[in-house]
């Protein structure tokens, strides 16, 4: 490869291996142009001294800073996927047992795990678990390609499926308001004096079926009126929190849009799953918290891609999906996005450009703000460590002044950065660590 020759020819191959393995692997990283100056201040005067240390773009064997994608789909950077996965399960596990930031004593709250699931809109080629075989007649094994794909495609409901992807979030939205209605009234409160005496605290996950549409995993724990610093009440309790959630479920309901006549209103499947969840003490059948973590950062990754065989990326023109390999459902549901995005009133569910998500527009992963720490603090807290780990000794953040000016200049690596990078290991602490200027 002339690229590779021309480095080693030069002497960059050595430094430019070492700039590559600091991306922990990602492999389409951000390419940015600029500089950054960081000089000594004087904090009683303010007088801005020498320069202590000076980086540039042109100085870096590639050209530029790289910078990790960031990009939490595994389809799209596995190593910067597997960053929020780990990320994802570390948040999930402090708010089940405690840790960072988070008191351990929420390990003793009422705690639920519950999968809320989307309706039908059409019998789908599945593997039950009451009869021999699948309504077609077909014993399908678990990697058949058919499962989860209609029966009938003429007569799937595809309109109402895309409809409810984009209304999930909403409908969510309206159980949790509801759930706290339930709570008060089951401990013989007021919606307005519950706040005083206790709150709900979840963190949730969207995950895509075979057939296309949302449902949602979420944690859900009952705290003190403060979160998980305070106790719960006496009369919190995991049941009391199963029958509210489940009375919750059912109540909550969404108006969607008129289409053509036809008026759509959405809720919940009648499948909907809460189990209480235990500490890891439990042996046997019991759902332990690390098992709910493991679980809900597994489908943190994940998107309609994986489950669905649809896209991991918006669409520009419908035209493109002919050149596109896709299931003959993932496509119908993509080209029923684009003919409802078309319209004017449904303008404000932006279904075009939520097409390759069949509709789905919300978070894939929230949480309250009490349920534990956050992604972006366990991210500040590991660029603070590399910095620290970087920073000369005796040189203090309240002694240096820093100027800097990065522009994008482009994404991804070149051929032979890419034949390079994947033949190196990545360099200690960054396989969890997103590259920082």
């Amino acid at each position: 490869m002339k690229e590779l020759g021309a480095l080693a020819t030069f002497g960059t191959l050595p430094a430019l291996a070492r700039q590559l393995r600091g991306l922990g692997g990602c492999l389409h990283p951000i390419r940015l142009d600029g500089h950054r100056t960081e000089h000594r201040l004087d904090v009683g005067t303010g007088e801005i001294g020498a320069v202590l240390h000076r980086l540039n773009s042109s100085d870096f064997p590639a050209g530029s800073l790289l910078v990790r994608c960031n990009n939490r789909r595994a389809t799209r950077c596995t190593a910067c996927a597997e960053v929020y996965r780990r990320d994802t399960f570390q948040l999930i596990t402090a708010g089940l047992r405690g840790g960072k930031g988070t008191p351990e004593q929420v390990s003793t709250h009422p705690r639920v795990f519950a999968t809320f699931t989307a309706p039908g809109f059409g019998p789908v080629h599945n593997r039950p678990t009451g009869r021999p075989a699948c309504r077609c007649g077909t014993n399908h094994p678990a990697d058949d390609p058919t499962l989860g794909t209609p029966l009938n495609p003429s007569t799937y409901d595809y309109e109402a499926a895309v409809l409810w992807n984009a209304h999930a979030g909403m409908l969510w939205r309206r159980f949790s308001i509801y759930l706290r209605r339930e709570i008060a009234k089951r401990a013989g409160l007021t919606q307005r004096d519950f706040r005083y005496v206790a709150r709900v605290s979840f963190a949730k996950v969207a995950e895509y079926q075979r057939r296309g549409a949302v449902h949602f995993h979420a944690v859900i724990r009952l705290d003190g009126p403060d979160g998980g610093s305070t106790p719960a009440p006496a009369w919190a309790t995991a049941d009391l929190l199963t029958d509210a959630i489940q009375a919750a479920a059912r109540s909550a309901k969404v108006s969607g849009p008129v289409v053509d006549g036809r008026v759509h209103r959405f809720a919940f499947g009648r499948q909907l799953d809460v189990r209480t969840i235990r500490s890891n003490d439990f042996t046997g059948g019991e759902l332990t918290d690390r098992a709910v973590a493991a679980y809900i950062a597994k489908y943190a990754t994940k998107g309609a891609e994986t489950a669905t065989g649809t896209l991991d990326r918006p669409l520009r023109f419908v035209a493109e999906l002919a050149q596109l390999d896709l299931t003959d459902h993932a496509r119908r549901m993509i080209r029923t996005c684009w003919t409802l995005g078309a319209r004017k009133d449904l303008a404000e569910l932006r279904l075009r450009a939520w097409a390759h998500m069949l509709g789905f527009r919300g978070h894939f992963s929230t949480k309250t703000r009490h349920y534990s720490t956050t992604l972006t603090t366990l991210r500040l807290a590991r660029a603070e460590w590399r910095r620290l780990q970087a920073t000369p000794e005796g040189q203090s953040e309240e002694t240096t002044y820093v100027l800097a000016h990065w522009t994008y200049a482009g994404t991804g690596l070149t051929t032979a950065e890419t034949w390079l990078s994947a033949t190196l290991a990545p360099a200690p602490g960054t396989e969890g660590e997103p590259a920082h200027a």
